[in-house]
């Protein structure tokens, strides 16, 4: 601007030197018409150029910028180089803006931005999923239209989102979500929410799993601090109250213990590595081992068989894989009135491997088949706790057939038996124990 100003004044100053001239020359007419040549024709020149300008910015592109002359000439350049900075300026805000787009459409939080009157201007797809809403209908819609649950509702009327909002959801399926409001300028502020269902449900499980271990061991330590406190206050303890007195607690105790090394077990097996150590497991040893087992739990109470149309083995763990077979075969007896009869069965079904125990027990009712494998869940609790299970030993079998690739397939009646199958993938196969 200074340097069009100061061509403009040089301009000037040389058309009044030029009148002049002509002035002390030739006449005052002579003079006056020079001067009127001289301004008319700058008149035009600027004009021409004036024109150029008003045309360039009905499109003003920085590529089209005129190319003048004179002062005109650093007039548009300046231009130019003007518009060149802005457009540079305008597509890094541009590529900044689609990279911050891009960031909230891939972030796992949910992100809805919210003008002063708590309006929607933008959302994520992560909210989307979260608060049911739609990216299209809803942008310019008051979010308390939207959620009407009457916690939020009182959260945006208290202001104060310090604390994050748990809202429960259950359509179109179960969802907690964690809500917080938190205001990035003076008008404006963001919804953050973040899916914590599955948080929610493992804390909800290890409070059920504490609570059941304390329920489980509180029984057999409130026999047995009875039957001390009963025997530390008698002044005499005979023979007879003492042999009374002493297999319960002895049975309370060995209970204790039981449920003290499943929950090591299943500790072990849950702080282990996913990928098991494999190792040859001879199958017909473990067979073998099993029926010693399953004959000296039912103490001749019940006609144990077993079926194998195979001598192959397996790749996996001997100790894990003994533990969940066991666990499945102290099940049978335990469940089986007297009289029943227990079948261990291990079979090549040519694509995969089959292990079952089946028996003529109580049987399961279809709706508790599902949720066997839940710590410390039990058809009937009364039932369970009198045959001496602990409740974790589907939880066991369960995290051992996981580590194995293995699954479990249950098929039970009630008052027809039970049979719990461990299928084996064909490639957990070894053929080197039958040579």
């Amino acid at each position: 601007m200074r340097e069009f100003l100061q061509r403009t004044a040089l301009w000037l100053v040389t058309i009044t030197v030029i009148s002049c001239g002509f002035w002390v020359s030739s006449s005052a007419d002579a003079a006056m018409l020079a001067l009127a040549i001289c301004l008319g024709a700058w008149l035009a020149f600027n004009l021409y150029h004036i024109a150029l300008l008003m045309r360039w910015l009905r499109h003003p592109v920085p590529e089209r910028v005129p190319d003048g002359f004179g002062v005109w000439h650093t007039v548009f350049m300046t231009l130019y180089r003007t518009m060149r900075t802005q457009s540079q300026s305008k597509k890094k805000l541009t590529h900044v803006l689609e990279r911050f787009i891009n960031a909230g459409e891939a972030m796992p939080d949910g992100v809805v931005v919210l003008d002063e009157l708590d309006r929607i201007e933008w959302i994520n797809p992560m909210a989307v999923e979260h608060l049911g809403l739609d990216r299209k209908r809803d942008v310019g819609n008051q979010i308390l239209n939207l959620i009407r649950q009457p916690a939020f509702h009182a959260y945006m009327k208290n202001a104060s989102f310090s604390q994050p909002l748990m809202l429960t959801f259950s359509q179109p399926r179960e969802l907690v979500i964690s809500l917080q409001l938190v205001p990035f300028d003076s008008t404006r502020k963001l919804l953050l929410t973040r899916d914590i269902t599955q948080l929610e449900r493992v804390q909800t499980v290890h409070r059920d799993f504490v609570a059941n271990v304390s329920h489980e061991l509180r029984t057999p330590l409130t026999v047995v601090g009875g039957f001390l406190e009963t025997l530390s206050d008698m002044p005499e303890v005979n023979d007879q109250m003492f042999r009374q007195f002493l297999p319960m607690m002895m049975e309370q105790s060995r209970r204790m213990q039981s449920l003290v090394e499943d929950l090591l077990t299943l500790s072990k097996l849950e702080n282990s590595p996913k990928a098991v150590n494999s190792e040859r497991v001879d199958m017909r040893d473990m067979l073998d081992t099993l029926m010693v087992e399953a004959e000296g739990l039912s103490q001749g109470r019940h006609q144990v068989k077993l079926l194998r149309n195979c001598d192959c083995g397996l790749w996996g763990s001997s100790q894990e894989l003994h533990s969940a077979f066991g666990n499945l075969v102290s099940n049978a007896v335990r469940y089986t009135p007297e009289g029943g009869s227990i079948t261990l069965a291990w079979q090549d079904e040519g694509d995969q491997l089959r292990f079952s125990v089946s028996d003529t027990g109580i049987g399961i009712p279809r709706e508790h088949i599902p949720r066997l494998t839940e710590r410390f869940y039990r058809v009937d609790r009364g039932r369970s706790r009198g045959s001496g299970g602990t409740g974790l030993g589907l939880a066991i079998v369960k995290h051992v057939l996981a580590r194995h690739h293995a699954r479990l397939e249950i098929k039970s009646e009630p008052d027809k038996g039970s049979t719990f199958s461990v299928v084996f993938p064909r490639e957990r196969r070894n053929d080197s124990q039958a040579a």
